[in-house]
């Protein structure tokens, strides 16, 4: 393995929350890039490539065992710092969007300073959203969003958040909490609110069936995806990556994994924590 980025999804199992699925002791990390250097007969030409480990757990350590059918190669023009963030965000967005299109949408996301969001927002463009808005936090992240050309108002805006939840089709949310529950309260009943994060510890409550509220797992949307079409979804992938702007990231080495947990958890972060295991 050369990188491995932390991401929410490795660390909620740290605190029990997946007890039903994690048996310690076990080793935290579900995405990253690494070098082939050993393979079954069958499937040496992957000796020597640049692979994703696709469904691979542990992946914080520096030698994995991988199934070879879900090894992705990785393209010689994509770097390792975004191949190694190319799985669990890119795909979530990529499976929300074919799910629920954008084109001639209105569409709320919040979360704005994460990696998901931003994808999400430049790919709803690209599929020809008719308006997109994007909820933030920190000062930062406006800016960057500002330079993306993508309109942001911060979670402190509450009557400008609910005055465009009330013209909104699609909602990607994955705070909850106040903000989801503002939002859902204030969409027309005929929007979609797509609730694939709960980062505010609080999901969002409704009690009528419209507007719809649907809960989005990358990992349920996937169970039963035949190996074939895993490899086609990222064909589709990584052109997308190529054109977009993917965030920042802080490299810490794998000895100061404690540095980068903690950086992960800094509020207003502008830059996605990497460990390098090599």
């Amino acid at each position: 393995m050369q990188f491995a980025p932390i991401n929410a999804s490795d660390l909620i199992p740290v605190t029990g929350a997946y007890r039903h699925r994690v048996i310690p002791p076990q080793v935290a990390g579900y995405e990253g890039v690494g070098t082939v250097i050993e393979a079954p007969a069958a499937f040496t030409s992957l000796l020597g490539q640049r692979v994703l480990p696709l469904r691979s757990t542990g992946t914080w350590q520096r030698y994995i065992d991988c199934d070879p059918h879900m090894a992705v190669p990785v393209p010689c023009d994509i770097d390792s710092a975004l191949a190694a963030r190319a799985y669990i965000n890119p795909l979530a967005a990529l499976l929300m969007l074919q799910q629920w299109p954008p084109t001639a949408k209105r569409v709320l996301i919040t979360a704005g300073g994460s990696a998901c969001a931003l994808l999400l927002a430049q790919w709803a463009r690209q599929w020809g959203a008719a308006a997109i808005t994007v909820v933030h936090r920190a000062p930062q992240h406006a800016s960057l969003l500002q330079a993306l050309g993508i309109t942001s108002l911060r979670e402190t805006q509450r009557e400008a958040i609910a005055a465009v939840a009330q013209q909104c089709d699609v909602v990607f949310d994955a705070v909850g909490g106040e903000i989801g529950q503002l939002i859902w309260h204030a969409l027309p009943a005929e929007a979609q609110f797509v609730a694939y994060g709960v980062l505010s510890g609080k999901p969002v409550r409704v009690n009528a069936p419209c507007p719809a509220l649907h809960w989005f797992h990358v990992r349920h949307t996937l169970e039963g995806l035949a190996q074939q079409d895993w490899q086609q979804l990222f064909c589709t992938l990584w052109p997308l990556l190529r054109t977009s702007h993917c965030g920042e990231v802080a490299i810490f080495p794998l000895v100061q994994w404690r540095e980068a947990i903690h950086s992960y958890h800094q509020s207003g972060r502008d830059r996605k924590p990497l460990l390098q295991l090599l």
